[in-house]
């Protein structure tokens, strides 16, 4: 299925399902609620708050930029101009707070990352239950079986499984990136070598990844600077990349594990990252960012993208949505691969993100805002950004991925959706033996810096595995008392 030529027309956006396998819309009920303002008469309900200015802040990824990019078909279709702000998450968080506490709405649509505002500050969305279940909107196009059922309880739920504060709007997962080209070169040598196939593959370990990037660092030299990197910042990035080995040791932060990550909890058990599987993984890691590109403990996980692209390591786990960029800088090179398995499991840490509403938002602007964001998360505008050529995100819905055009790009290279090369290895990290889901907790936010701060004393200022893990667990404990 091909975009029209001029974006969305309300016909093709409207009647989009009839080209999209798998999608139902939801059923309208007659309901009616304060909550579900209704706009002007006239019998058009995506024109109804015609004339509307809404704003939307987010977090600068791929999936804002593609919007901000292509809003004219949704103020075509509807009459409402939107504002749309990008910036560091820490940024967005700071300001959806300051936002929340004011009583008044200067933000009506929020980037409402799970872990650093949906927990903390789920008071300060509003429920998008009654948006869908009210006759005053048009139907969700696909509606909500569509999503991807992980990602909608990560996502957009929060203590409440009944309540939903977000719509699934980026899925961004940590998968292996490796340059196929320098290891068809490489390859036979470095088997002859280790013992082993060195082309990333299910079947590798943390311990032979660790073993190919050493033989990388000293053979290949001609090609490549270093075989692996990492986003080992003092940063959220450097949390997000420890994670995938903790979880892979069968560590993880709480007892009550990966079931804190759907709905969440305020009562996660007891603080376990100082257990023999947490000690055991923070050896690793130190050990493995050691054999890693010496600017690892710098990059966050832009730089480590940046790093890759400009041929400076063979392979490292990053976020699949930058594939877009890497497939550019190296078209018809790229390969993707599960995370390497640990003594326990593999582990892929989810990142997506939701948006939702301010629940300060009032009258026509509240629903401008329900218009916008079931608009963002549709089908038809998922597959626009898919294939945006100011990168584009992922699709969060299952009827996106089942499209024949989008799964005969999956294998082209170069393809006019680039991050549908990861599709393959996304779709296999998601499932529920790889993904890796952060405990949603309202303390997280103080949780991540203890966390990456003891870890990054490990990495620079050489603290002993077993006392950084020692300290993380003693201040986690004393935070979430």
């Amino acid at each position: 299925m091909a975009l029209p030529t001029d974006g969305f027309s309300r016909r093709s956006f409207l009647l989009g399902a009839a080209s999209l396998a798998a999608v139902s819309a939801l059923p309208a009920c007659s309901s009616e609620s304060s909550d579900t303002p209704k706009g002007a008469s006239g019998g058009d309900k995506w024109k109804q708050f015609s004339g509307t200015t809404i704003n939307f802040i987010s977090e600068n990824t791929s999936p804002s930029a593609a919007i901000a990019a292509n809003l004219a078909p949704f103020e075509k279709l509807t009459g409402i101009k939107v504002n749309v702000q990008q910036m560091e998450l820490d940024k967005v968080v700071e300001k959806v707070k300051l936002d929340f506490s004011s009583g008044t709405a200067q933000n009506h649509v929020i980037y409402a990352d799970p872990y650093q505002i949906l927990a903390p500050m789920a008071d300060g969305l509003a429920d998008l239950k009654p948006f869908l279940d009210s006759g005053n909107y048009p139907p969700m196009d696909g509606g909500l079986d569509d999503f991807i059922s992980t990602q909608l309880s990560a996502d957009g739920k929060f203590l409440d499984d009944k309540k939903i504060y977000a719509l699934p709007y980026d899925a961004p997962t940590m998968i292996l990136h490796y340059r196929k080209d320098l290891f068809e070169k490489y390859g036979p040598r470095a088997k002859a070598d280790l013992g082993f196939d060195p082309t990333p593959s299910e079947s590798m370990t943390w311990d032979q990844y660790y073993a190919v990037a050493q033989w990388f660092n000293v053979n290949a030299k001609k090609d490549v600077k270093y075989g692996i990197g990492a986003q080992a910042k003092q940063h959220d990035s450097l949390q997000c990349d420890f994670s995938n080995v903790l979880w892979s040791y069968g560590g993880d932060y709480f007892s009550k594990g990966q079931d804190l990550g759907l709905v969440g909890s305020t009562d996660p058990g007891q603080v376990t990252v100082g257990s023999p599987a947490g000690v055991a993984a923070a050896t690793f890691y130190q050990k493995l960012i050691k054999a890693a590109h010496p600017s690892s403990t710098t990059w966050d996980w832009t730089g480590l993208s940046d790093a890759f692209t400009a041929g400076e390591i063979a392979m490292c786990p990053n976020w699949h949505e930058f594939a877009a960029g890497e497939e550019k800088a190296f078209p018809g090179k790229m390969g993707y691969a599960l995370l390497p398995k640990g003594p326990s499991r593999r582990a892929h840490i989810f990142g997506g993100t939701g948006i939702g509403i301010n629940a300060n938002a009032k009258g026509n602007e509240r629903g401008a805002a329900w218009l916008f964001v079931s608009w963002a998360t549709s089908p038809q505008t998922q597959l626009m950004s898919l294939g945006s050529s100011v990168g584009g995100g992922t699709p969060t819905r299952t009827s996106v991925y089942n499209l024949p055009d989008v799964k005969a790009e999956e294998t082209k290279s170069p393809s006019k959706y680039p991050n549908i090369r990861t599709a393959e290895t996304v779709l296999e990290a998601w499932k529920a033996e790889n993904i890796g889901l952060r405990p949603k907790v309202a303390q997280w936010v103080e949780l991540d810096t203890i966390i990456y701060t003891e870890l990054s004393k490990m990495l620079t200022a050489g603290t002993a595995p077993a006392a950084a893990m020692a300290s993380m667990q003693q201040q986690m404990q004393k935070a979430m008392q």
